[in-house]
């Protein structure tokens, strides 16, 4: 095969988590006496680490850093008791791992969710698929679209970039790929457009999961 490792993004990627971030940080809002925010603005709100996801709900004249802080903190105690109430791998995504996991090939996870809820909701909806590594937003580690986490997962893989395929649905996820030399794939079923993905340097574009394993070989 040409390429011997790839990389998914989490949310919108391999789950479809929209439902449950949305939910739980309109909950935050209603407590701190802000609007909420429809469900489908939250696929332009999350994918870039929950400071972002903050800043993003929250009205710009309220923002400051103590509000930040507590949002987040709220926002944490909020999701982890219900990131699980709806959320649910992407129709076909299992099978894919099935295949994939027959090949050999070397699967892992990188995310801008907090690397403890990316650690426990991975194992937890994907049970059938031994990722190594899983990584999410941790202390002192830029988070995506630097490069480092995913050049990290190469190096752990003794694997060149080159050889390995990034799939995920936003622009940071490509820009991610691209910035690390690896081939950006954009899951077309994700949270944002096909036209963002192509934007942002996707080299390929997949509208289901099992399309994937036509580009391992390609």
């Amino acid at each position: 095969m040409k390429y011997e490792g790839v990389i998914f993004d989490l949310d919108g990627t391999l789950l479809d988590t929209l439902d449950d971030l949305a939910d739980s940080m309109n909950a935050v809002l209603q407590q701190l006496n802000f609007p909420v925010h429809p469900t489908e603005k939250y696929r332009y709100f999350v994918g870039d680490g929950m400071r972002q996801l903050a800043r993003r709900v929250l009205p710009a004249e309220s923002i400051n850093d103590e509000l930040l802080e507590t949002t987040i903190r709220l926002m944490s105690d909020e999701y982890n008791k219900h990131w699980n109430v709806k959320t649910q791998p992407y129709h076909g995504m299992e099978e894919l791992l099935d295949q994939l996991t027959e090949t050999g090939v070397k699967l892992a996870v990188l995310s801008n969710k907090p690397d403890p809820f990316t650690k426990m909701m991975v194992p937890a909806l994907l049970p059938r698929c031994s990722f190594y590594p899983v990584l999410g937003a941790r202390a002192g580690v830029p988070v995506k679209p630097d490069p480092q986490s995913a050049l990290e997962i190469a190096g752990i893989w003794g694997i060149s970039p080159d050889k390995i395929l990034y799939v995920g649905d936003t622009a940071t996820d490509m820009m991610t790929a691209n910035a690390a030399g690896m081939s950006a794939v954009g899951a077309a079923w994700g949270f944002r457009t096909v036209e963002e993905l192509l934007k942002a340097g996707a080299r390929a574009i997949i509208h289901q999961p099992l399309e994937l394993l036509a580009l391992l070989k390609a």
